[in-house]
């Protein structure tokens, strides 16, 4: 008993190489049998010899469809010209834009509102049905009796959406055409699993079904409307030679030749063609491997010369980055098909770099749009717009990575990056290649350097602006970032990097908003939400919105703690509501954990932690967390006048890496203390003296230690006010202010400890033992008498008291005391708690540059703290 299978001519080659298959298969198969009287040009015939009883029959005139292809076209005459140039648009819709039938309408609505001429659309196959047929030619040839099965999904699936999708004659012939497919592809498959093995044109001719039946589909959705539409098999058009592993190139003389005789047949105005497949020089199915369908659409879009080719996808189109990865990466308007090779190349979802070559050839423009969001513009891919200003900040258009990667290092000769899983390879072939010189100590290691990924920073006009290169490392620097290995290609269109991989998300972040192509985001914890630390909370909750519209940055609080719970996020706390969730959703306070939290958040690239606290224990951390790259911001004094030592450490690692410290509220609050004292060191001058009232404290008490008031009276008042610490003797013992005069004394150049200054106390020697501020405000009465004898003195010749600090340079030492000022001096004209400081430099000798305004309040402190992240942020590339 025999059954017949149909074949057409075109595949004698595919028949011969299937009974190899079966005989090297195991199978007791006897061959096949080519019938020659059989063979038409749409279809000839096989004889199946028996196999152990077992018989394989069918009979079908549309195994293998693109018998056309075959036909000579200069044994043919072409009656119909084919025209070109730009009344041709080409579009391309992918697997997710025909995934179902009501996307194909919407696809076919999309076609039709194109007012061109003459349209020529490319169709993927439906979504996930290549794979679905990729896993029917795997169970056949692993000889699993589910293919059946699998093969009934396919076409319920495909039957499904065309009863969905159509009706009438329409439907009735596209489901008489699927049965008829089914069934050869039944017997192909059946052949496959005899023979235990499929070639790659048998694997790609099954697959290729995918394509036909949606562009089948498409093109009778289309018709409904009354559009005349044909659809195309490209396997009759399209010839491809084998380049590579897993790579073709189009044939583009014979695939117009074919074109043209397919354009004679059906010159219909609207033709719809299957994308991803092809057929070789010799007529055998097969594909343009990856990303083939839109392959497909540059290559036919360059046969017609088409105006435009747009490839319809489900985002709005090039991303300056990995969206996933920066949050706020933006869509680019236009990119040069260099660009978008650079791109690709370097792993960014935009096209396969080949996709590129048969437009670019013909300058036809690519532009990527978004099927579900009609009304985006998308990106346009085109020749560079000769008017280009390259800009430093507009040069650089877009960056990509890499993952997963690992460095060789051949020690003296030179590097490479290669995926990890051959690395072992990679670097077993290097030590035999260099055994002699290895052994010679020519070479003196061949090292692996695994967990690496590749950042690349991509833009036409990098070529010829200068400073890219410098802005992008020192974008990297100031967010911590080691670069392992530099490249540039002569083209100059890319900078890539070689990185640790888990750095790589927050490198990307970093680069991408140096480049101003994101805001500036600063990720924030603050420590001690008390009142210094809660009065910024609300500034930044009333500020942000202003800094991101008006200054692109974006300061995000992902963390808030106190000495017994912790608030963490990591992108962002609410802070209209940060109160709220630290009493309701906090955890137990961690420092460690708080800062660990910080560090292992790839999301920023940049984060800063501001200690608003008096605690000697937080400062002791500064070290360390600048260590991490992570900068610091404080109004704590401790670190900077703790031990020497210490000081000077943390000074020479901030001075010696790109992360900050600042500390501009440890003196004066939010007076410009510490930033004027530098600007005068930076620019040269010399420091002779520093004097000042550095307590607002003790400046209100004085300024209203006056007429017949008690100096008792008055401390009371200040503790009221809030202006004193809960006890009030932290301030009346004058350690405070030398701590503001040691820190003065340290930026000045001096290396003096805190205790090398002497400090007169203001609080009575007989109350210092106190056990309570209550007692002390209770008993500090009876020395109102001693103070009123101090202040009449002063006034008899004039005067008024002044605690003051001072710095003396020359004589490398400083003091704290109170002092004796004539009502015309400078310190005697205050009012309130405010400071002044006055500096006496070789600039400033006969007049003191003074710097006077409120010293105390929690506003003002927080206000300094606040502007140190804005110096921060500039400093990271926000504008200034």
């Amino acid at each position: 008993m025999t059954g017949r299978v149909a074949l057409p001519v075109v595949h004698r080659a595919m028949v011969a190489s299937l009974a190899t298959n079966i005989r090297q298969g195991g199978t007791s198969a006897q061959c096949w049998k080519y019938d020659l009287s059989q063979d038409r040009s749409l279809g000839g015939s096989v004889r199946i010899g028996q196999s152990q009883g077992s018989f394989l029959t069918h009979r079908s005139t549309n195994l293998l469809r693109p018998a056309a292809a075959a036909i000579s076209v200069e044994q043919d005459d072409v009656n119909t010209y084919l025209p070109k140039g730009d009344m041709w648009s080409v579009h391309k819709f992918g697997g997710t834009c025909m995934g179902t039938p009501q996307r194909i309408q919407s696809v076919a609505d999309i076609v039709l509102s194109d007012s061109s001429e003459r349209k020529l659309v490319i169709v993927s196959a439906m979504s996930k049905v290549t794979d679905m047929m990729y896993n029917l030619v795997h169970k056949a040839q692993s000889r699993d009796d589910s293919y059946m099965i699998a093969l009934e999904e396919v076409f319920e699936k495909h039957m499904a959406a065309a009863k969905d999708l159509l009706d009438g004659e329409d439907l009735a012939s596209f489901l008489s055409q699927l049965h008829s497919d089914v069934s050869s592809l039944r017997a192909m498959l059946s052949a496959i699993y005899i023979a235990g093995h499929a070639t790659e044109s048998f694997s790609d001719f099954v697959v290729g079904h995918g394509e036909l039946w949606s562009a089948q589909m498409l093109s009778y959705a289309i018709k409904k409307s009354g559009a005349p539409c044909s659809w195309m098999d490209t396997r009759e058009v399209l010839v491809v030679k084998p380049s590579g592993p897993n790579q073709v190139d189009p044939d583009y003389l014979e695939s117009e030749k074919r074109l043209q005789k397919w354009f004679s047949r059906q010159p219909a105005e609207i033709i719809v063609a299957t994308g991803f497949i092809a057929s070789t020089a010799e007529n055998i199915p097969t594909t343009l491997k990856r990303d083939g369908s839109d392959f497909s659409a540059a290559i036919i879009g360059s046969l017609v010369r088409a105006r435009q080719v747009t490839i319809w996808t489900d985002v709005d189109g090039v991303f300056s980055a990995d969206p996933r990865k920066v949050s706020e990466a933006v869509i680019l308007s236009t990119l040069s098909y260099q660009e978008a090779w650079e791109m690709s190349y370097f792993g960014a979802n935009v096209l396969h770099p080949r996709t590129i070559i048969p437009v670019m050839k013909d300058n036809i423009p690519i532009v990527i749009r978004n099927m579900f969001n009609i009304s985006a513009p998308g990106t346009m891919i085109c020749r560079q717009p000769a008017n280009d200003n390259g800009d430093l900040d507009a040069c650089v258009k877009s960056f990509a990575t890499i993952d997963n990667l690992a460095l060789v290092n051949v020690e003296g000769t030179g590097m490479a990056g290669v995926p990890e899983k051959e690395v072992a390879a990679v670097s077993a072939a290097l030590h035999v290649r260099f055994r002699e010189a290895l052994a010679a100590g020519r070479l003196s290691k061949v090292e692996v350097i695994n967990g690496c990924s590749i950042l690349a920073v991509v833009g036409l006009r990098m070529a010829s602006t200068p400073g890219v290169s410098a802005m992008l490392f020192d974008a990297l620097a100031k967010a911590n970032i080691n670069v392992r290995a530099i490249a540039q290609g002569c083209s100059e269109y890319n900078i890539t990097v070689v990185l640790k991989q888990e750095d790589c998300v927050r490198a990307l972040r970093a680069a991408h908003s140096r480049f101003f192509l994101s805001k500036t985001t600063l990720a924030v914890g603050i420590i001690g939400p008390g009142l210094i630390g809660g009065t910024l909370l609300n500034q930044l909750k009333d500020q942000a919105a202003v800094l991101k519209e008006n200054m692109n940055i974006d300061l995000r609080v992902i963390g808030i703690t106190g000495s017994s719970t912790m608030l963490l996020s990591d992108t962002g706390i609410d802070l209209t509501q940060w109160k709220e969730l630290l009493r309701k959703e906090a955890e137990p306070a961690d420092l460690a954990n708080f800062v660990r939290h910080m560090s292992d958040n790839h999301v920023f690239p940049n984060k800063v932690l501001v200690d608003c606290t008096a605690d000697t224990s937080v400062a002791s951390h500064y070290y360390d967390w600048l260590k991490k790259g992570i900068h610091v911001i404080t109004p704590n004094k401790k670190a900077n006048s703790g031990p020497l030592d210490r000081y000077l450490k943390l000074r020479t690692l901030q001075r010696a890496s790109y992360t900050h410290y600042f500390y501009e509220a440890t003196v004066g609050a939010g007076l410009p203390i510490i930033s004027t004292l530098r600007g005068l060191l930076e620019t040269g001058d010399k420091i002779l003296r520093i004097e000042g009232i550095f307590s607002g404290t003790l400046s209100y008490i004085f300024n209203n230690f006056e007429g017949t008031r008690t100096f008792s009276n008055v401390v009371a008042e200040a503790k009221e006010a809030g202006y004193t610490e809960p006890d009030p003797r932290d301030d009346l013992s004058g350690t405070d202010v030398a701590r503001k005069v040691i820190i003065l004394a340290r930026e000045s150049g001096l290396t003096l400890e805190l205790s090398d200054i002497p400090v007169k106390s203001l609080v009575p020697e007989a109350l210092a033992s106190c056990s309570s501020a209550d007692e002390f405000m209770q008993k500090l009465p009876s020395f109102d008498e001693d103070w009123a004898k101090q202040r009449s003195e002063a006034e008899a010749a004039g005067e008024v008291l002044r605690y003051v600090g001072v710095v003396d340079a020359v004589n490398q030492k400083g003091q704290v005391e109170l002092r004796r000022y004539k009502r015309d001096h400078p310190f005697a004209q205050l009012s309130g708690s405010d400071n002044i400081i006055a500096f006496t430099t070789s600039r400033y000798k006969e007049q003191p540059l003074i710097v006077r305004g409120p010293g105390a309040g929690a506003e003002v402190t927080a206000g300094g703290v606040f502007c140190d992240m804005l110096r921060l942020a500039s400093s990271l590339g926000a504008p200034s």
